[in-house]
Protein backbone atom coordinates (compact mmCIF):
# COMPACT_ATOMS: atom_id res chain seq x y z
CA UNK A 1 0.00 0.00 0.00
CA UNK A 2 1.38 3.39 -1.03
CA UNK A 3 1.57 6.37 1.31
CA UNK A 4 -1.39 8.04 -0.39
CA UNK A 5 -3.44 4.85 -0.25
CA UNK A 6 -2.64 4.40 3.42
CA UNK A 7 -3.64 7.99 4.20
CA UNK A 8 -6.86 7.55 2.25
CA UNK A 9 -7.63 4.41 4.23
CA UNK A 10 -6.94 6.18 7.54
CA UNK A 11 -9.19 9.07 6.52
CA UNK A 12 -11.97 6.57 5.86
CA UNK A 13 -11.46 5.07 9.33
CA UNK A 14 -11.51 8.54 10.93
CA UNK A 15 -14.98 9.00 9.51
CA UNK A 16 -16.17 5.63 10.80
CA UNK A 17 -14.91 5.76 14.40
CA UNK A 18 -15.52 8.28 17.13
CA UNK A 19 -12.46 10.48 17.69
CA UNK A 20 -12.13 11.91 21.18
CA UNK A 21 -9.93 14.74 22.31
CA UNK A 22 -7.49 13.55 24.99
CA UNK A 23 -9.42 15.33 27.77
CA UNK A 24 -12.65 13.67 26.63
CA UNK A 25 -10.93 10.29 26.57
CA UNK A 26 -9.64 10.84 30.11
CA UNK A 27 -13.20 11.60 31.27
CA UNK A 28 -14.51 8.45 29.55
CA UNK A 29 -11.75 6.37 31.15
CA UNK A 30 -12.71 7.68 34.59
CA UNK A 31 -16.29 6.64 33.87
CA UNK A 32 -15.29 3.04 33.24
CA UNK A 33 -14.02 2.83 29.66
CA UNK A 34 -10.87 0.75 29.14
CA UNK A 35 -8.00 2.74 27.65
CA UNK A 36 -5.63 0.54 25.61
CA UNK A 37 -2.23 1.85 24.53
CA UNK A 38 -1.23 -0.06 21.38
CA UNK A 39 2.30 1.34 21.04
CA UNK A 40 5.38 -0.81 21.26
CA UNK A 41 7.01 -1.59 24.64
CA UNK A 42 9.95 0.76 24.03
CA UNK A 43 7.46 3.62 23.46
CA UNK A 44 5.68 3.01 26.75
CA UNK A 45 8.88 3.99 28.55
CA UNK A 46 8.15 7.62 27.59
CA UNK A 47 5.01 7.49 29.73
CA UNK A 48 1.50 6.06 29.64
CA UNK A 49 -1.86 7.35 30.79
CA UNK A 50 -2.53 6.23 34.39
CA UNK A 51 -4.61 3.06 34.42
CA UNK A 52 -4.09 2.38 30.71
CA UNK A 53 -3.76 -1.21 29.53
CA UNK A 54 -0.66 -1.76 27.41
CA UNK A 55 -0.98 -4.20 24.48
CA UNK A 56 1.34 -3.85 21.51
CA UNK A 57 -0.56 -3.47 18.21
CA UNK A 58 0.72 -6.76 16.88
CA UNK A 59 -0.65 -8.63 19.92
CA UNK A 60 -4.00 -6.87 20.24
CA UNK A 61 -6.19 -9.50 18.57
CA UNK A 62 -4.59 -12.24 20.68
CA UNK A 63 -4.66 -10.49 24.05
CA UNK A 64 -7.62 -8.10 24.12
CA UNK A 65 -10.08 -10.72 25.40
CA UNK A 66 -8.01 -10.93 28.56
CA UNK A 67 -8.78 -7.30 29.34
CA UNK A 68 -12.09 -6.23 27.81
CA UNK A 69 -15.41 -7.73 26.79
CA UNK A 70 -17.29 -6.57 23.65
CA UNK A 71 -19.83 -4.86 25.95
CA UNK A 72 -17.28 -2.59 27.64
CA UNK A 73 -16.41 0.76 26.02
CA UNK A 74 -12.85 0.70 24.68
CA UNK A 75 -10.56 3.68 24.02
CA UNK A 76 -7.53 3.22 21.80
CA UNK A 77 -4.39 5.33 21.70
CA UNK A 78 -0.97 5.11 20.09
CA UNK A 79 1.74 7.68 19.38
CA UNK A 80 -0.21 9.91 16.97
CA UNK A 81 -3.46 8.10 16.17
CA UNK A 82 -2.81 6.03 13.05
CA UNK A 83 -2.15 2.68 14.66
CA UNK A 84 -5.10 3.20 17.00
CA UNK A 85 -7.42 3.55 13.99
CA UNK A 86 -6.11 0.31 12.51
CA UNK A 87 -6.53 -1.33 15.91
CA UNK A 88 -10.13 -0.07 16.05
CA UNK A 89 -10.83 -1.73 12.70
CA UNK A 90 -9.44 -5.01 14.04
CA UNK A 91 -11.56 -4.84 17.20
CA UNK A 92 -14.67 -4.12 15.15
CA UNK A 93 -14.09 -7.31 13.19
CA UNK A 94 -13.87 -9.16 16.52
CA UNK A 95 -17.31 -7.90 17.55
CA UNK A 96 -16.44 -4.85 19.63
CA UNK A 97 -18.91 -2.04 19.07
CA UNK A 98 -18.15 0.70 21.62
CA UNK A 99 -14.79 1.83 20.22
CA UNK A 100 -13.28 5.31 20.31
CA UNK A 101 -9.85 6.59 19.29
CA UNK A 102 -7.83 9.28 21.07
CA UNK A 103 -7.25 12.08 18.54
CA UNK A 104 -3.53 12.79 18.25
CA UNK A 105 -2.59 9.84 20.46
CA UNK A 106 -0.18 10.14 23.36
CA UNK A 107 1.66 13.02 21.74
CA UNK A 108 -1.47 15.16 22.03
CA UNK A 109 -2.20 13.71 25.49
CA UNK A 110 1.23 14.77 26.77
CA UNK A 111 1.16 18.13 24.94
CA UNK A 112 -2.11 19.01 26.69
CA UNK A 113 -0.61 18.36 30.11
CA UNK A 114 -2.85 15.41 30.98
CA UNK A 115 -1.62 12.96 33.64
CA UNK A 116 1.15 10.60 32.59
CA UNK A 117 2.95 8.02 34.65
CA UNK A 118 6.42 6.77 33.92
CA UNK A 119 6.66 3.02 34.22
CA UNK A 120 9.63 0.79 34.55
CA UNK A 121 10.48 -1.18 31.46
CA UNK A 122 8.50 -4.33 30.90
CA UNK A 123 11.30 -6.51 32.25
CA UNK A 124 11.22 -4.70 35.60
CA UNK A 125 7.42 -4.87 35.71
CA UNK A 126 7.52 -8.60 35.03
CA UNK A 127 10.18 -9.04 37.71
CA UNK A 128 8.15 -7.17 40.33
CA UNK A 129 5.08 -9.36 39.78
CA UNK A 130 6.95 -12.51 38.75
CA UNK A 131 5.62 -14.58 41.67
CA UNK A 132 2.03 -13.83 40.61
CA UNK A 133 2.69 -14.11 36.88
CA UNK A 134 4.12 -17.57 37.56
CA UNK A 135 0.69 -18.71 38.76
CA UNK A 136 -1.02 -20.49 35.84
CA UNK A 137 -4.42 -19.26 37.04
CA UNK A 138 -3.25 -15.64 36.80
CA UNK A 139 -0.35 -15.33 34.38
CA UNK A 140 0.57 -12.23 32.40
CA UNK A 141 -3.02 -11.67 31.24
CA UNK A 142 -4.41 -11.70 34.77
CA UNK A 143 -1.66 -9.37 35.96
CA UNK A 144 -2.50 -6.95 33.16
CA UNK A 145 -6.15 -7.07 34.23
CA UNK A 146 -5.11 -6.01 37.71
CA UNK A 147 -3.02 -3.21 36.22
CA UNK A 148 -6.00 -1.91 34.24
CA UNK A 149 -8.52 -2.11 37.09
CA UNK A 150 -10.03 0.47 39.44
CA UNK A 151 -11.31 -0.50 42.91
CA UNK A 152 -13.39 1.51 45.38
CA UNK A 153 -12.36 1.06 49.01
CA UNK A 154 -14.78 2.58 51.52
CA UNK A 155 -12.93 2.96 54.80
CA UNK A 156 -9.20 3.22 55.49
CA UNK A 157 -9.40 1.63 58.92
CA UNK A 158 -8.97 -1.85 60.35
CA UNK A 159 -10.27 -3.68 57.27
CA UNK A 160 -9.28 -1.09 54.70
CA UNK A 161 -5.64 -0.92 55.83
CA UNK A 162 -4.60 -4.50 54.95
CA UNK A 163 -6.91 -4.56 51.93
CA UNK A 164 -5.27 -1.43 50.53
CA UNK A 165 -1.75 -2.65 51.26
CA UNK A 166 -2.19 -5.99 49.52
CA UNK A 167 -4.04 -4.50 46.55
CA UNK A 168 -1.23 -1.98 46.09
CA UNK A 169 1.36 -4.72 46.39
CA UNK A 170 -0.56 -6.96 43.97
CA UNK A 171 -0.43 -4.37 41.18
CA UNK A 172 -3.96 -2.91 41.14
CA UNK A 173 -3.88 0.02 38.73
CA UNK A 174 -6.18 2.51 40.47
CA UNK A 175 -7.48 2.58 44.03
CA UNK A 176 -10.21 5.03 45.02
CA UNK A 177 -10.36 5.48 48.81
CA UNK A 178 -13.20 7.21 50.68
CA UNK A 179 -12.87 7.96 54.39
CA UNK A 180 -13.78 11.13 56.25
CA UNK A 181 -11.94 10.38 59.51
CA UNK A 182 -8.53 11.39 60.83
CA UNK A 183 -5.89 9.16 62.38
CA UNK A 184 -6.29 8.64 66.14
CA UNK A 185 -3.93 6.91 68.53
CA UNK A 186 -6.58 4.26 69.26
CA UNK A 187 -6.46 3.27 65.57
CA UNK A 188 -2.85 2.16 65.55
CA UNK A 189 -3.47 -1.19 67.26
CA UNK A 190 -5.06 -2.51 64.06
CA UNK A 191 -5.04 0.12 61.27
CA UNK A 192 -1.59 -0.74 59.99
CA UNK A 193 -1.52 1.64 57.03
CA UNK A 194 -1.15 4.56 59.50
CA UNK A 195 1.69 5.58 61.83
CA UNK A 196 2.04 7.44 65.09
CA UNK A 197 3.65 10.36 63.27
CA UNK A 198 0.43 10.90 61.32
CA UNK A 199 -2.00 11.21 64.22
CA UNK A 200 -4.45 13.99 63.41
CA UNK A 201 -3.97 13.77 59.63
CA UNK A 202 -6.84 12.66 57.36
CA UNK A 203 -6.78 8.91 56.98
CA UNK A 204 -6.82 9.08 53.19
CA UNK A 205 -3.65 11.21 53.22
CA UNK A 206 -1.95 8.92 55.72
CA UNK A 207 -2.89 5.85 53.70
CA UNK A 208 -1.63 7.49 50.51
CA UNK A 209 1.80 8.09 52.04
CA UNK A 210 2.20 4.41 52.91
CA UNK A 211 0.73 3.04 49.69
CA UNK A 212 2.77 5.32 47.42
CA UNK A 213 5.96 4.27 49.19
CA UNK A 214 5.00 0.63 48.63
CA UNK A 215 4.04 1.04 44.95
CA UNK A 216 4.78 4.37 43.25
CA UNK A 217 2.94 3.23 40.10
CA UNK A 218 -0.38 2.97 41.97
CA UNK A 219 -2.91 5.59 40.86
CA UNK A 220 -4.65 6.85 44.02
CA UNK A 221 -7.95 8.75 44.03
CA UNK A 222 -8.53 10.18 47.51
CA UNK A 223 -11.89 11.30 48.89
CA UNK A 224 -11.73 12.68 52.43
CA UNK A 225 -15.44 12.14 52.99
CA UNK A 226 -17.87 9.53 54.21
CA UNK A 227 -19.77 7.46 51.71
CA UNK A 228 -23.32 8.82 51.79
CA UNK A 229 -26.40 8.76 49.61
CA UNK A 230 -25.47 12.04 47.91
CA UNK A 231 -22.00 10.91 46.77
CA UNK A 232 -22.10 7.12 46.55
CA UNK A 233 -22.96 6.98 42.84
CA UNK A 234 -20.01 9.21 41.97
CA UNK A 235 -17.70 7.13 44.17
CA UNK A 236 -18.70 3.89 42.46
CA UNK A 237 -18.63 5.31 38.93
CA UNK A 238 -15.88 3.65 36.90
CA UNK A 239 -14.93 1.09 39.55
CA UNK A 240 -15.05 -2.66 38.97
CA UNK A 241 -15.27 -3.84 42.59
CA UNK A 242 -16.45 -2.25 45.85
CA UNK A 243 -14.78 -3.16 49.13
CA UNK A 244 -16.75 -2.54 52.32
CA UNK A 245 -14.18 -1.51 54.89
CA UNK A 246 -16.71 0.43 56.96
CA UNK A 247 -17.46 -0.03 60.64
CA UNK A 248 -21.13 0.97 60.79
CA UNK A 249 -24.42 -0.49 59.60
CA UNK A 250 -25.63 2.66 57.87
CA UNK A 251 -22.73 2.52 55.41
CA UNK A 252 -23.06 -1.24 54.90
CA UNK A 253 -26.69 -0.98 53.83
CA UNK A 254 -25.92 2.00 51.61
CA UNK A 255 -23.08 0.11 49.90
CA UNK A 256 -25.28 -2.95 49.41
CA UNK A 257 -28.04 -0.91 47.77
CA UNK A 258 -25.59 1.06 45.63
CA UNK A 259 -23.68 -2.04 44.51
CA UNK A 260 -26.98 -3.58 43.45
CA UNK A 261 -28.01 -0.44 41.55
CA UNK A 262 -24.70 -0.39 39.68
CA UNK A 263 -24.44 -4.17 39.17
CA UNK A 264 -21.05 -4.29 40.92
CA UNK A 265 -19.69 -6.94 43.30
CA UNK A 266 -19.49 -5.92 46.97
CA UNK A 267 -16.73 -7.56 49.01
CA UNK A 268 -18.06 -7.50 52.56
CA UNK A 269 -16.37 -8.17 55.89
CA UNK A 270 -17.16 -7.38 59.52
CA UNK A 271 -15.32 -7.95 62.79
CA UNK A 272 -15.90 -7.81 66.53
CA UNK A 273 -13.90 -9.13 69.48
CA UNK A 274 -12.33 -12.39 68.21
CA UNK A 275 -14.78 -12.96 65.34
CA UNK A 276 -14.67 -12.10 61.66
CA UNK A 277 -17.02 -12.80 58.76
CA UNK A 278 -16.69 -12.30 55.02
CA UNK A 279 -18.74 -12.77 51.86
CA UNK A 280 -19.18 -11.39 48.34
CA UNK A 281 -22.60 -10.02 47.43
CA UNK A 282 -23.16 -9.86 43.68
CA UNK A 283 -26.78 -10.46 42.60
CA UNK A 284 -25.93 -9.23 39.09
CA UNK A 285 -24.23 -12.59 38.43
CA UNK A 286 -27.52 -14.45 38.91
CA UNK A 287 -30.56 -12.34 39.83
CA UNK A 288 -32.80 -14.32 42.14
CA UNK A 289 -30.03 -16.78 43.03
CA UNK A 290 -26.99 -14.81 44.22
CA UNK A 291 -27.92 -12.90 47.39
CA UNK A 292 -27.36 -9.30 48.40
CA UNK A 293 -26.53 -8.13 51.94
CA UNK A 294 -30.24 -7.56 52.64
CA UNK A 295 -31.04 -11.19 51.91
CA UNK A 296 -29.02 -11.96 55.04
CA UNK A 297 -29.92 -8.87 57.10
CA UNK A 298 -33.14 -7.35 55.68
CA UNK A 299 -32.89 -4.07 57.59
CA UNK A 300 -30.62 -2.49 60.19
CA UNK A 301 -31.49 -2.63 63.88
CA UNK A 302 -31.79 0.46 66.07
CA UNK A 303 -28.40 2.03 66.73
CA UNK A 304 -28.41 1.08 70.43
CA UNK A 305 -28.70 -2.60 69.43
CA UNK A 306 -25.66 -2.48 67.17
CA UNK A 307 -22.58 -1.69 69.28
CA UNK A 308 -19.34 -1.04 67.42
CA UNK A 309 -15.75 -2.18 68.00
CA UNK A 310 -15.08 0.77 70.30
CA UNK A 311 -17.70 -0.64 72.68
CA UNK A 312 -17.08 -4.37 72.18
CA UNK A 313 -13.35 -4.36 71.49
CA UNK A 314 -11.49 -6.24 68.78
CA UNK A 315 -8.23 -8.17 68.59
CA UNK A 316 -6.04 -6.28 66.13
CA UNK A 317 -5.13 -9.25 63.95
CA UNK A 318 -8.80 -10.07 63.26
CA UNK A 319 -9.43 -7.14 60.86
CA UNK A 320 -5.91 -7.70 59.54
CA UNK A 321 -6.77 -11.20 58.34
CA UNK A 322 -10.27 -10.29 57.16
CA UNK A 323 -9.09 -7.24 55.22
CA UNK A 324 -6.37 -9.32 53.58
CA UNK A 325 -9.03 -11.85 52.64
CA UNK A 326 -11.09 -9.04 51.10
CA UNK A 327 -8.08 -8.16 48.94
CA UNK A 328 -7.86 -11.80 47.84
CA UNK A 329 -11.53 -11.89 46.83
CA UNK A 330 -11.12 -8.62 44.94
CA UNK A 331 -8.16 -9.94 42.97
CA UNK A 332 -10.09 -13.09 42.07
CA UNK A 333 -13.08 -11.07 40.88
CA UNK A 334 -10.98 -8.77 38.69
CA UNK A 335 -8.84 -11.54 37.22
CA UNK A 336 -11.80 -13.88 36.78
CA UNK A 337 -10.15 -16.76 38.61
CA UNK A 338 -11.09 -19.18 41.37
CA UNK A 339 -14.39 -19.33 43.22
CA UNK A 340 -15.36 -16.04 44.87
CA UNK A 341 -17.46 -16.13 48.03
CA UNK A 342 -20.72 -15.42 46.19
CA UNK A 343 -23.53 -17.17 48.04
CA UNK A 344 -21.23 -18.17 50.89
CA UNK A 345 -20.56 -16.55 54.27
CA UNK A 346 -17.45 -17.53 56.19
CA UNK A 347 -17.29 -16.93 59.94
CA UNK A 348 -13.90 -17.28 61.65
CA UNK A 349 -13.45 -17.57 65.41
CA UNK A 350 -9.86 -16.55 66.07
CA UNK A 351 -10.05 -17.32 69.78
CA UNK A 352 -10.87 -21.01 69.22
CA UNK A 353 -9.39 -21.34 65.71
CA UNK A 354 -12.58 -22.50 64.01
CA UNK A 355 -14.11 -21.65 60.65
CA UNK A 356 -17.71 -22.10 59.61
CA UNK A 357 -19.17 -21.77 56.12
CA UNK A 358 -22.84 -20.92 55.61
CA UNK A 359 -24.47 -21.29 52.21
CA UNK A 360 -26.59 -18.25 51.36
CA UNK A 361 -29.53 -18.08 48.99
CA UNK A 362 -31.26 -15.06 47.56
CA UNK A 363 -34.43 -14.09 49.39
CA UNK A 364 -37.24 -14.30 46.79
CA UNK A 365 -39.02 -11.53 48.69
CA UNK A 366 -35.96 -9.32 49.20
CA UNK A 367 -36.96 -5.67 49.20
CA UNK A 368 -34.07 -4.80 46.90
CA UNK A 369 -32.72 -7.69 44.82
CA UNK A 370 -35.81 -9.88 44.23
CA UNK A 371 -36.50 -10.46 40.55
CA UNK A 372 -38.63 -7.76 39.00
CA UNK A 373 -37.82 -5.12 41.61
CA UNK A 374 -36.68 -1.76 40.27
CA UNK A 375 -33.74 0.13 41.73
CA UNK A 376 -34.88 2.15 44.73
CA UNK A 377 -33.74 5.47 46.15
CA UNK A 378 -31.11 5.43 48.88
CA UNK A 379 -32.09 5.78 52.51
CA UNK A 380 -30.35 7.90 55.13
CA UNK A 381 -29.78 4.97 57.45
CA UNK A 382 -27.73 6.93 59.95
CA UNK A 383 -30.77 9.02 60.79
CA UNK A 384 -33.16 6.08 60.36
CA UNK A 385 -31.31 3.87 62.84
CA UNK A 386 -30.99 6.66 65.36
CA UNK A 387 -34.69 7.49 65.11
CA UNK A 388 -35.60 3.90 65.93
Amino acid sequence: MSVSERESWLEKLRAEFQLLEPAQALAEQRHGALLIDVREPDEWASGIAPGACTIARGQLEFQVEGYASPERPVLLTCAAGGRALLAAESLRRLGYRQISVVRGGMRAWIDQGLPVELIADDANWRLRYSRQIALPQLGIHGQRKLQASRVLLVGAGGLGSPAALYLAAAGIGSLRIADGDSVDSSNLQRQIVHTAARIGRPKVESAAATLTALNPALNLELHAERAESNNIDALIDGCEVIIDGSDNLATRYLLSDAALNHGKPLVYAAVERFLGQISVFHPATARGEAPCYRCLFPEPPPSHEAPNCAELGVLGVVPGVMGTWQASETIKLIAGIGSPLIGRLLTIDFLHSTLREIRLKADPDCARCAQGRANAAYIDYAGWCAAR
